[in-house]
């Protein structure tokens, strides 16, 4: 292990649960916003092209921390890159809090995208350092599965405070930025994992990316398959508030703020319960189970039904918490030891771009046509970019040299 550890099991599984609790807490910021997008659009007047631009440019933030400042944390320490990941998200929260128009927006969740991408990946290798288990895969199971709890809490939270409280656009992120007040706090309390810190005027924030040539092949099907499964999460996170307002009659931002959680929700447990499957086998089920879940929300809006708006969510938790283990366990089976760090970036960028393109295109899509165009075109793109992902990880598969 690096650096100074916790000197009993208790302490170290105390340090795990700060840790954790820590990444989770950020990833809540990351999608309180998503059931308040309709009130937003009422309030400012924006259109719905907009909206999916107000949603893409987190991922902007995601890619500066993760290209620039993804190797800050293993120069100058696992906390000391933390800390500033909490301050920048109290910032963007503010923001949020005191937005009077749509620009606000932008800028709130630029700073959000930037501060969860600082904080995944400081987090994530804390905990690896901190867990003495089972085993390097178990951490990164813990720390997959904090992130889509916390993004499960998220909208769970805003939701329901915005339908049944006072100031729906100001009140969930007062109650956030108390969240980070506390866990601004209690981060001092888990041990810094890293020996030798390096000092601020050493550190390096050249980008590196890269996929060896003798990898590309393999690198294919996680790289599609993840961007995939991430393209149908961003829809739920971008664009489901305002299909059960417009297509569904469901308004309530409580009702958007529950089916966002039970996605989240339910890709955290299928993570942490599926852990003896292996890496290949959990891929291919997530790309199987991808096309009833795409399918079905798109029988869910022309049935106007919101029973399997739930079924379909639920799917879409399965397969996106499969998705996201098999593809990542894929390209850490895959990957030279000596140009992990490079491989892992390019994949992530992958994630991020699914996350982000899929629903700047139903917006412009939407907005030269109709939504339910948009919304067949996107489960047509994504049936065949899970067939590809499908095709290439059977016939590259990491045990076929």
């Amino acid at each position: 292990m690096h650096g100074t550890q916790t000197s009993s099991g208790r302490g170290q599984e105390f340090a795990l649960a700060i840790v954790a609790f820590e990444l989770a807490v950020m990833f809540v910021g990351a999608i309180v916003p998503t059931p308040l997008y309709p009130l937003y659009r009422e309030a400012f007047g924006f259109s719905g092209v907009t909206l999916t631009l107000i949603y893409a440019v987190y991922v902007l933030g995601n890619l500066v921390a993760l290209l620039f400042f993804g190797r800050l944390a293993d120069q100058i320490g696992r906390s000391r890159a933390t800390l500033p990941a909490i301050a920048v998200s109290f910032a963007s929260t503010i923001v949020f809090a005191a937005a009077s128009g749509t620009a606000w927006l932008f800028v709130a969740r630029a700073l959000s995208g930037f501060s969860t991408g600082l904080a995944a990946g400081a987090a994530t290798a804390w905990i690896a350092e901190l867990y003495t288990g089972r085993g390097e895969g178990t951490a990164a199971r813990i720390a997959a599965a904090a992130n889509f709890f916390g993004c499960a809490a998220g909208p769970l939270l805003s939701g329901f405070l915005a339908q049944y409280a006072s100031w729906p656009l100001h009140l969930p992120f007062y109650v956030y930025l108390m969240l980070l007040c506390i866990t601004g706090g209690v981060i001092f309390l888990a041990p810094e994992t890293l020996a030798n810190p390096k000092p601020l005027d050493e550190v390096s924030l050249r980008p590196r990316l890269g996929v060896p040539r003798n990898i590309w092949l393999q690198f294919v099907s996680p790289a599609v398959g993840g961007f995939a499964v991430f393209a149908l999460i961003g829809l739920y996170a971008a664009l489901l508030p305002g299909l059960l307002r417009e297509s569904l009659h469901f308004p309530a931002p409580a009702v958007a703020g529950a089916v966002a959680a039970e996605v989240f929700g339910v890709a955290a447990v299928t993570i942490l319960s599926t852990g003896r499957f292996g890496s290949q086998a959990t891929l291919m089920s997530a790309l199987v189970l991808l096309l009833p879940s795409v399918w079905l929300l798109i029988a869910a809006e022309v049935a106007r039904s919101l029973i399997l708006v739930i079924i379909a969510a639920g799917l879409t938790g399965i397969a996106g918490g499969l998705g996201y283990r098999g593809t990542l366990e894929v390209i850490n089976r895959i990957a030279p030891s000596d140009r992990r760090s490079e491989v892992v970036s390019s994949y992530l960028i992958a994630l991020f771009a699914g996350n982000s393109v899929p629903v700047i295109g139903i917006g412009l899509l939407a907005a030269v046509s109709t939504p339910m165009t948009a919304h067949v075109t996107f489960a047509v793109v994504t049936t065949a970019l899970a067939g590809i992902a499908a095709w290439t990880g059977i016939k590259y598969a990491p045990d076929k040299r």
